[in-house]
């Protein structure tokens, strides 16, 4: 159902009084007309990007709320706004408890960095094995609630590896990507050195690490994006005159 183009009928409109849960609506929330099949058992939607009560609306899936009771609903949004899971947590705080419930959300926004630093005498990157996927890439990962993305990236970084990054300025990789055509994802990278000297990954997410010269890394990346992101580094630090190709 995520990503899908429905209509909503709204039956309990924002600022008015909800008798079932005994408090004001915070959203407009109603029952889905159409865009999904009807025998798909949905309660209703919650919507959310609008500011004034509503009667019809039309609008994108951008979550599913499991609850542990066994029925569902959706929240939808206008086709161009885009919120994560903290965002829709948010919204539906006031009549949805966050232990009862399982959210599935249509887009996700991570964070993260290519690190470097100079081990005798050559630059070398850091890149990490995820352990559920055995890929190589970078350590990123979720925004939590109250960061920007100079956070995220800063605290995945420490946790993942134990590094303490040190960013550089005006270097900012995005990229967006679907995950199985459900997931719209958007990666932030930015670039980072550091002063520490140990690394020390998080071993329930993290397999295996390695610092690799330019050459080896761009190798060993399976995806796209992740060697277009280490290329694009490694001119910004040429650039720079960070980089040459006696240390590269």
């Amino acid at each position: 159902m995520l990503g899908k183009y429905v209509v909503v009928r709204v039956t309990k409109p924002m600022n008015s009084y909800d008798a079932d849960l005994g408090t004001i609506s915070e959203l407009n929330f109603g029952k889905v007309e159409s865009g999904i099949d009807p025998r798909t058992p949905v309660e209703g939607a919650y919507i959310i990007g609008m500011s004034h009560p509503v009667r019809m609306f039309e609008g994108r899936v951008i979550a599913v709320i499991k609850r542990k009771s066994g029925k569902n609903l959706l929240v939808v949004a206008p086709k161009s706004k885009r919120y994560i899971v903290h965002d829709i947590e948010d919204a539906i705080a006031y009549a949805e408890s966050a232990e009862k419930h399982k959210l599935r959300c249509l887009y996700e926004y991570s964070c993260g960095a290519i690190v470097y630093r100079i081990i005798r005498g050559e630059l070398r990157f850091l890149i990490i094995q995820n352990k559920k996927s055995s890929n190589w890439g970078f350590p990123k990962g979720h925004m939590e609630r109250g960061e920007d993305e100079h956070a995220t990236a800063y605290r995945e970084v420490l946790e993942e590896t134990g590094i303490h990054a040190k960013f550089l300025p005006d270097f900012r990789y995005k990229s967006e990507y679907s995950i199985q055509n459900k997931i719209e994802k958007r990666v932030v990278i930015f670039l980072a050195t550091t002063d520490d000297t140990h690394t020390i990954i998080q071993k329930e997410e993290i397999k295996e690490y390695l610092w690799l010269g330019y050459e080896k890394a761009i190798e060993i990346l399976k995806f796209p994006n992740d060697k277009e992101m280490l290329t694009k580094a490694k001119e910004y630090l040429l650039k720079a005159g960070i980089m040459n190709e006696s240390n590269s």
